[in-house]
């Protein structure tokens, strides 16, 4: 059994924090994670367009996060026929040196669905809506014995509004299905109970539900639920850290959500109205703020789905969270951007009477490289010359293997390798190579994680938390917040991804010729 803990390095008084999390198991291994950081998204358990050796050679890949739907389209799920410690780590894969945590549904999905029960939580796979019990998500927690798991939750999934009926039904399963997970008689002597529990903060839009949820988590137990999750005297004392997962209340606030939306390329509106990537942030903020101030800050927060660095930087600012997913990266490199951001804001950028490259006069996050603007560009994908972006496609490494096809071949080594332009990515793109993808992916990764290396730098100064206001203001001044670059780049993979069995000089002939 694996034990979290969890040090905030900030005085009490503030809001923003920096802390070390750590993860021993049982063998003896010790895992530690600076905050505020990343966790990477997964799909089916793996990273999206990442090999274990790439997410190897990738550093910013630290804490991957398994969503267990995807698995249940077999029965019995193929990851539980899988035995052994850190079984569901082994069975996909990930280094040893990698956080692993799983949840039951994704935290980006917000496709409607059946309504949940008293005693079942709507999954969905590949296969359709499958009704999963607290018993079985405890036995599949056993089975898998990830690093970290996330009780079951009751969000409700069906269109919006939710009747205040609703929102307490709501509030009452949440916690009734966390206890039911810290549950001590659990037949499995080797699994008493499941360790390292993060619950999902539950209560919708409304802060009075949200405040209720967390009062029932420090509220003290009695007679048969003291008895049954004893010798813990509240759920809290149970609970490892707490999560959000921003998509479900977006759509609730009214986000259409489409920059991060997982569609089909015919599906793509040729003309997208540009949204306020932080339009809803302040009543974001409010409703996790509700939900905090009951708790203990000595856990750690993290969120899922937000939208952008400025969302990232409010949050650490308004709140204090620890953790933040990755997905909204990983999806820009899926439609052909390569982020291009630094935190702080660098001189060249705050100095320069230089207009940006987006439409409001700001600049623009990244690069949309299926834009044919950088068919000849042959810079590397960072703006700034004088930094070196760890990733592979900035920092690629001669591999120390030479691979020879015959008897003849000499074995020759290759000393050094410059970065991949852009121009060779924008061909990648163009071409439907999937390594394309692969390196915008560690690119993008590596980014964020820099970005958070920054704050953390800036926390860690004298006055921190004023420095750091500052620093945020400064940096949604320069770097535009709206959703034009992810707009943009969406319609280009579509267009490209409708084209795909067709060659590329034929299709820009007849581009050209219109």
């Amino acid at each position: 059994m694996s034990t979290l803990s969890f040090l905030v390095s900030s005085s009490p008084s503030s809001t923003s924090r920096t802390g070390t999390l750590r993860l021993t198991r049982s063998d003896g291994t010790s895992l530690s994670l600076n905050t505020p950081g990343l966790v990477t998204a997964t799909s089916r358990g793996v990273v999206p367009h990442l090999s274990p050796d790439l997410c190897a050679q990738t550093a910013a890949v630290r804490w991957v996060h398994t969503s267990f739907e995807s698995f249940l389209d077999h029965n019995p799920t193929v990851p539980t026929l899988f035995q052994g410690k850190n079984a569901l780590a082994c069975f996909l894969g990930h280094s040893p040196s990698t956080i692993l945590s799983l949840s039951l549904r994704d935290p980006g999905d917000v496709r409607l669905m059946p309504p949940n029960g008293d005693a079942h939580v709507s999954a969905v796979c590949v296969r359709g809506v499958r009704k999963v019990t607290p018993a079985s998500w405890r036995s599949y927690v056993q089975s898998c014995d990830p690093d970290i798991t996330f009780a079951l939750t009751d969000v409700p999934f069906t269109a919006p509004p939710y009747s205040q009926k609703r929102l307490i039904k709501s509030v009452e399963r949440s916690l009734a299905w966390l206890a039911d997970v810290l549950r001590s008689d659990f037949t499995n002597t080797d699994h008493a109970r499941p360790s390292n529990i993060f619950v999902h903060m539950a209560g919708g839009t409304e802060p009075a539900a949200r405040a209720a949820f967390s009062e029932g988590l420090v509220t003290a137990l009695y007679d048969k639920e003291a008895e049954a999750v004893k010798p813990l005297k509240t759920l809290d004392e149970g609970v490892a850290g707490y999560t959000f997962d921003l998509a479900p209340l977006r759509v609730t606030l009214g986000d259409r959500l489409l920059h991060h939306s997982k569609i089909a390329a015919a599906l793509v509106p040729e003309t997208i109205e540009t949204a306020d990537l932080t339009e809803h942030t302040d009543n974001l903020i409010e409703l996790m703020n509700a939900n905090l101030k009951p708790l203990p800050r000595d856990k750690p927060r993290l969120v899922n789905s937000c939208t952008g660095p400025h969302e990232i930087l409010k949050m650490v600012k308004g709140v204090g969270v620890d953790l933040f997913d990755a997905a909204w990266a990983q999806r820009a490199a899926d439609i052909g951007i390569a982020l291009d951001f630094q935190f702080p804001v660098p001189e060249r950028l705050r100095n320069s009477a230089e207009q940006g490259d987006s439409p409001t006069g700001k600049w623009n996050i990244g690069y949309n490289l299926y834009d044919q603007a950088y068919a000849h560009d042959f810079h590397s994908l960072l703006c700034d010359d004088t930094l070196i972006c760890p990733c592979i496609a900035c920092t690629a490494a001669p591999s120390s293997l030479c691979l020879q096809h015959s008897i003849i071949d000499s074995p020759r080594v290759i000393t050094s390798a410059s970065p991949f332009t852009r121009a060779y990515l924008h061909h990648l793109l163009h071409t439907h190579e999937m390594s394309s993808h692969a390196l915008l992916t560690a690119h993008n990764l590596s980014v964020l994680d820099a970005f958070f290396g920054g704050i953390r730098k800036v926390l860690g100064r004298d006055g921190g938390n004023k420095v750091l206001v500052e620093e945020v203001r400064v940096f949604c001044d320069v770097y535009d917040a709206s959703s034009a670059l992810f707009d943009q780049a969406l319609r280009c993979w579509a267009q490209v991804e409708l084209a795909r069995g067709k060659g590329r000089l034929a299709r820009e002939k007849v581009i050209d010729s219109t």
